[in-house]
């Protein structure tokens, strides 16, 4: 039996109908057409009509919801350029939300690298260009004494569930981007609408513009953002904190959204503040997370898949079914690798009982300069001088007494002890390959045959190419099973967990993120893998044969998926107590929340209000109220 049901061909499948209420307005004429928020167009019906003052306002025939998804796809093809359809769908955005998303649900696969990656990359490149309208907070340095009252003016009186906050140094691949970051804040918080189903009343777009460093932004007379250059040291870490503290007083139950920040920055900042509010930082745990399902996927199609490979009576040639039984090679040390490299060490330690330096003898990590390890016994040089690692970088440098300068082809050459990737995967004999470089084309033939040819005891190479965007990605999956001739596990989809993972932690008011609430989700994830399903049902297990099936899920069902993992998520958070109290005494139980027979009662209910909680692109039916809501 499949461990996830049929996904409905109703896409919204995960919000029963008859929770989908009716709204009090208060907005009438003019002022309701201008609201994106509560805008139906011509998808107001006639009773509305007249309620609202909208007769004259609109011409006569009204339209369905699906009629106006129609008209809007229709006007979308005529723009001839995926940079054209961008501004076309953040116009569409600035007048109606509802129509935007239902647009975009319907079209997933073809539309969200249009608003998302790799497309929103030239928009925020271009931001100042093609400025028309603000969409966010900003908040300047320049104006840092005025922080509070901006933030207040911006969020006084709504209730806000997720803040998105970015400062640009490392936008999706192209680096400084100044004030244009406000729009990975944007498609950021769009994406947690559009597949994690928060409402967009209650999200925030942040950018903090400290600056930048890029030249090209800096000598342009059109560029819109505080031209100076970044600000670092103390008056960056008390700009930033300022900010923070504002999000804790104001908001103390909303998930904070670290995006793109440069990677010591992005380390530092999300573990100061994690254990202090319920932060997140995509970069480092969310992709962390897809690759620890991806791993997780993997492992069981493999172990499966070598045993009926294994000779009879000889199971000591299978391979591994835990995740420590792994070799990892990572092949970029950036935020990315370092996020996977952390995830997957934690979930080893958690779910396989191994010590946290044991963990970390498992992953060999490569950079642009190669393997990282330690040139001289006291562990202090690397061999480029004075380079500053990370604690938890160093966590992974491999030690000096594995001597592996005297593996380096670079050392008797020119005296670099640079260890290659080539030479890593000969030393280690890696199980799993992840590239995450941006490195385009980098796993050539040469290397992935190598890392299949090592493996000679029935271990399947696992590879996991998952540069963004995909113009960049190591290698393509296609290509790798063609050279390992259908031996390897290759995937490439780097699905999107954030968005389920963010539902989770904010339906349960968590006051932290934490590892084990991580781990649910990537576990949750991992069983909804077609390559999984495809192992259950009738046939034996020995029988398995790995035929090239997905990992992960299909991105058409990003929704669905993304709500069970929400829903794995906030039952984590429930069972740890790491879940608001107020969010038992919603149900009475907030004076006997330590009992764990309670937090069980509790545990029942986290789907239904899941249901209850998650938005859904469809119009509610509008009733007239001067007391209702008006922004």
């Amino acid at each position: 039996m499949p461990l996830f049901p049929a996904l409905s061909p109703n896409i919204y499948a995960h919000k029963p109908s008859h929770l989908i209420s009716k709204l009090k307005i208060a907005l009438r004429g003019e002022n309701l057409l201008s609201s994106p928020r509560f805008n139906k167009g011509t998808g107001f019906t006639p009773a509305e009509r007249v309620a609202f003052g909208l007769h004259g306002r609109l011409p006569y025939q009204p339209n369905t919801l699906n009629e106006q998804i129609e008209r809007a796809y229709g006007q979308l093809q005529t723009r001839d350029s995926p940079i054209r359809k961008n501004t076309f769908l953040q116009s569409l955005k600035d007048q109606n939300w509802t129509l935007y998303y239902g647009l975009l649900s319907r079209n997933l696969k073809e539309l969200v690298p249009i608003i998302y990656t790799p497309t929103q990359g030239d928009a925020i490149a271009n931001y100042s260009h093609l400025f028309r309208r603000p969409d966010g907070l900003f908040l300047t340095f320049s104006e840092k004494d005025r922080m509070e009252e901006e933030f207040l003016e911006q969020t006084r009186g709504r209730e806000i569930d997720l803040i998105v906050c970015t400062d640009a140094e490392a936008i999706l691949g192209i680096g400084d981007q100044g004030v244009g970051g406000i729009g990975i804040s944007t498609a950021k918080s769009a994406m947690y609408t559009l597949v994690g189903g928060l409402d967009p009343s209650k999200t925030l777009a942040v950018m903090l513009d400290v600056g930048t460093n890029n030249e090209e932004l800096l000598n342009d007379p059109l560029y819109v953002g505080w031209r100076n250059r970044r600000v670092t040291g103390k008056d960056y870490d008390e700009f930033i904190d300022k900010f923070v503290q504002l999000v804790r007083k104001y908001y103390p139950h909303s998930l904070l959204h670290f995006e793109d920040f440069g990677v010591n920055n992005a380390y530092r900042l999300l573990h100061k503040y994690k254990d202090a509010h319920a932060a997140f930082n995509d970069d480092i745990q969310g992709t962390g997370a897809v690759t620890l399902a991806c791993i997780m996927a993997a492992i069981g199609v493999s172990s499966r898949s070598s045993k009926r490979n294994s000779s009879p009576g000889n199971r000591s040639d299978i391979q591994g079914k835990r995740l420590c039984d792994q070799r990892y090679v990572i092949f970029g040390a950036g935020s990315a690798g370092m996020g996977i490299a952390v995830q997957v060490r934690d979930a080893m330690v958690a779910a396989d009982g191994i010590s946290r330096e044991e963990a970390n003898r498992r992953f060999w990590l490569i950079d642009r300069e190669g393997l990282l390890y330690h040139r001289e016994a006291q562990g202090e040089s690397r061999g480029n001088g004075n380079h500053e690692w990370s604690k938890a970088k160093e966590e992974f440098v491999r030690p000096f007494s594995e001597k592996w300068s005297s593996v380096s082809s670079d050392a008797a050459r020119n005296g670099t002890g640079n260890v290659s990737l080539l030479e890593v995967i000969q030393s280690v004999k890696p199980t799993v390959l992840i590239g995450c470089s941006t490195a385009a084309g980098a796993f050539t033939e040469e290397i992935i045959t190598t890392m299949s040819n090592k493996l000679t005891n029935g271990e399947k190479p696992i590879v996991l190419p998952l540069s963004n965007p995909s113009r960049l990605v190591e290698a393509l999956p296609e290509d790798i099973m063609k050279w390992t001739g259908g031996r390897a596990i290759a995937e490439c989809n780097n699905a999107l967990i954030y968005p389920g993972l963010g539902f989770g932690a904010i339906l349960a008011q968590s006051r932290k993120v934490t590892d084990t609430m991580l781990i649910a989700g990537a576990k949750k994830l991992a069983a909804l893998s077609p390559a999984i399903q495809a192992t259950s049902g009738d046939a034996r297990e020995d029988n398995y044969e790995y035929k090239g099936e997905s990992l992960l899920p299909d991105f058409g069902a990003a929704p669905q998926v993304n709500f069970e993992i929400g829903v794995a998520v906030a039952e984590q958070a429930v069972v740890e107590g790491t879940a608001s109290s107020a969010w038992a005494k919603r149900s009475g139980f907030a004076e006997d929340w330590a009992h764990s027979e309670v937090r069980d009662m509790v545990l029942g209910e986290v789907r239904d209000r899941a249901e209850k909680k998650v938005w859904v692109p469809v119009y509610s039916e509008y009733v007239y109220d001067k007391d209702g809501l008006s922004e």
